[in-house]
């Protein structure tokens, strides 16, 4: 047998057992993709990352829920860029310093902030967003105990993608956002019909001044709701910004607060409405564990 060390890592959140939490392994490579998916069952998180070398960047990752592979998220890349900075893979005795991971959606840059040399920020580079298909409130209202009241009239409910898609849905008020209880049959079933997994609710008020939206995940198939989601949170500015429901493409997101792990994040849009160039994600993260999986 052979040992993998592995960290628990707890993503958009500087305090430990808060925001999202990650498994990473750092040094993966031997693994195969079945001892990946077991051993991501075995962490039971919503998300473990490993990491292996790549050819085309600093690092490839691969990411894992507990049922199946996933090609991009956010919380994950925050964990792993953080872990391996703070670990020495990564070298960040500059105040800022650029790596590549290599994705199965692409290489995309990632930048770690630091100070003293130990990471204190993360930021990574999502893909321009891409805008799908609509679908009626009254549909979504029934698989969230809502009423057609409760969702915004001056923007659709539609699916959007800056990496992974998502069923973006705006409502009214942070009341609204809160009442919010997931049928998840018919929620998974109403997903099927747009082609993704996942729904992200928010609404563009918050718990603390200092956030400008509050927002939900929703995946009836996988983890449930999710305590912070990153790429979503980057598929919902997107949305934001281009239906001018902001005017800022600065965007402060938190999440978290009904699954007792508070989180916070930040979003920055790049280019203009009808022409988003890049959405870049910004995130702290902690570490919480140390151990090895024996395979």
């Amino acid at each position: 047998m052979k040992s993998f060390p592995v960290y628990y890592v707890d993503a958009f959140t500087n305090q430990p057992f808060m925001g999202n939490p990650c498994a990473v392994l750092p040094m993966a490579a031997g693994l195969s993709t079945d001892q990946m998916q077991l051993i991501a069952r075995e962490t039971n998180l919503n998300e473990t990352a490993f990491v292996f070398p790549s050819a085309q960047a600093d690092y490839r990752l691969r990411f894992f829920s507990t049922k199946k592979e996933i090609p991009f998220a956010g919380h994950p890349t925050i964990a792993t860029a953080f872990l391996l900075a703070e670990k020495g893979f990564i070298d960040c005795s500059e105040k800022i310093t650029t790596i590549h991971f290599e994705f199965q959606i692409g290489v995309l840059p990632v930048e770690i902030e630091a100070e003293l040399g130990r990471p204190i920020q993360i930021v990574t580079t999502l893909p321009a967003p891409t805008f799908g298909e609509t679908i009626a409130p009254d549909e979504v209202a029934a698989c969230f105990n809502l009423l057609p009241s409760d969702f915004r009239d001056d923007s659709p409910i539609q699916v959007v993608s800056a990496g992974s898609p998502y069923l973006i849905v705006p409502l009214r008020t942070l009341d609204a956002t809160l009442r919010a209880e997931s049928e998840y049959l018919k929620v998974s079933s109403l997903l099927r019909q747009v082609g993704v997994s996942t729904v992200f609710l928010f609404c563009l008020e918050s718990f603390s001044k200092k956030a400008d939206v509050f927002a939900r995940m929703f995946d009836p198939d996988g983890v449930g709701e999710d305590p912070f989601c990153g790429a979503g949170s980057g598929s919902m500015a997107a949305y934001v910004y281009h239906y001018h429901l902001s005017r800022k493409p600065f965007l402060c997101v938190e999440q978290g607060y009904l699954l007792g792990r508070p989180g916070q994040g930040e979003v920055e849009i790049r280019g203009d409405s009808e022409n988003i160039l890049g959405i870049r994600l910004k995130g702290s993260a902690v570490r919480v564990m140390d151990g090895q999986f024996w395979v």
